[in-house]
């Protein structure tokens, strides 16, 4: 099928399954436009007529890999909620998921961990709304002792992170019990400790009532504006004295 015959939307498809099976199977090198173009069976302009440059034939590529994985994500956390599967035991599936994926895509997260490209990317967006719910639920269930975006943003930073020191090593060398080390260091920073030690209960009450505020509606909006400021003060201020 030629390009005059192809739709737009058509050509733009075959274009991107064709630079999306190069870069899985031999790397951004491999990405060149001719490459792309005999694999997808178009004219080399089409590409930079629909793309730009192969700068913007990548992004699109990571972006199209990245949303398939987030929607897998998505589909996840669903279901964890409706199972009432224990917060804390999603999130670290979903970690393990993470890393397994930035390993096993490393041009697709090297792209992405771009922050100027992560925040123009609707995926990565997805994404992170994804792993504010997992925290949320935490939140909800009691077992924060920090607040929801100082959360997030930790699990989120060393998650990059991870994936940046392995990726640096080659593969025989790199540690297996690096990420969940890693997370149990973070898990250890965010999370209440066991009930028979408790010194962060009263802070971590507040933080499970401020997830739920927002949904208090036998409140006021007023009402509920004002118990999430009051909230927000005791989960972000000192520890207070026992």
């Amino acid at each position: 099928m030629s390009d005059g015959v192809k739709s737009r939307a058509d050509t733009r498809e075959a274009i991107v399954d064709a630079a999306a099976w190069l870069l899985r199977t031999s790397g951004p090198g491999a990405v060149t436009t001719r490459g792309v173009a005999e694999r997808a069976g178009v004219q080399a302009p089409t590409i930079y007529r629909l793309f730009g440059d192969k700068d913007g034939l990548l992004e699109a590529v990571a972006e199209r890999v990245l949303a398939t994985f987030v929607a897998d994500k998505a589909a996840a956390v669903a279901a964890a909620t409706a199972a009432a599967v224990d917060p804390l035991d999603d999130l670290r599936a979903s970690w393990r998921r993470q890393i397994e994926f930035g390993l096993a895509n490393p041009a697709v997260f090297r792209l992405l961990s771009d922050p100027e490209r992560a925040s123009g990317s609707p995926a990565a967006r997805s994404g992170r709304q994804i792993l504010q719910t997992r925290v949320h639920r935490l939140a909800a269930a009691g077992r924060l002792r920090v607040p929801e975006p100082h959360a997030v943003d930790l699990i989120h930073a060393a998650g990059v992170g991870v994936v940046q020191t392995l990726l640096a090593s080659p593969p025989e060398r790199r540690d297996p019990a690096l990420p969940d080390a890693m997370l149990d260091a973070v898990l250890g920073r965010i999370l209440t400790a066991a009930p028979a030690e408790a010194p962060d209960g009263p802070r971590a009450t507040a933080v499970a009532l401020r997830a739920l505020a927002p949904h208090l509606r036998m409140l006021s909006g007023a009402e509920r504006h004002l118990l999430v400021e009051w909230l927000d003060r005791v989960t972000e201020g000192p520890t207070a004295p026992t």
